[in-house]
């Protein structure tokens, strides 16, 4: 759990760090607007972006049940974010799963991948998917909705 808050904690830190040194040199403004920038850019790496985890087997008991995406995903992976953002509030109706907190989820991951934790991984219909155009899983949601 504690890796899945480093990137975040030092982008923010590094923030804090670049907003004081602007202070001191008597630019509060940019300090201001370093400091925002960079706690964006934290809660973008964080968790915080993604919708609530489950693990591996209750996302796959949940997919059977209503036929709705899996996305293996990770904190801090630029892709996971880009998928996420892309598919804006539809992301909610899929079923997310951390690989960092479950290592059920990333053996899963593996399996697809041939033995790495490329994510997103996004398993539909009991097929994976890995790093799919968000545009793709955006119309498998679609389609589960009708």
């Amino acid at each position: 759990m504690t890796r899945a808050w480093t990137l975040p904690v030092l982008t923010l830190l590094c923030g804090v760090l670049l907003s004081t040194r602007q202070a001191v040199g008597g630019r509060p403004g940019t300090a201001v607007a370093l400091f925002l920038l960079f706690g964006l850019l934290a809660t973008a790496t964080s968790p915080l972006a993604f919708p609530r985890s489950t693990g591996a087997a209750e996302a796959r008991r949940r997919a059977a049940a209503d036929g709705r995406p899996v996305v293996y995903w990770r904190p801090g992976c630029t892709y996971c974010l880009r998928l996420r953002m892309r598919l804006g509030g539809r992301a909610r109706r899929a079923h997310w799963v951390d690989i960092w907190r479950d290592p059920e989820a990333a053996a899963v991951v593996r399996a697809a991948t041939g033995g790495d934790e490329t994510v997103p991984t996004v398993v539909v219909e009991g097929r994976a998917h890995v790093n799919p155009d968000p545009a793709w899983v955006r119309e498998q949601l679609e389609r589960q909705r009708l």
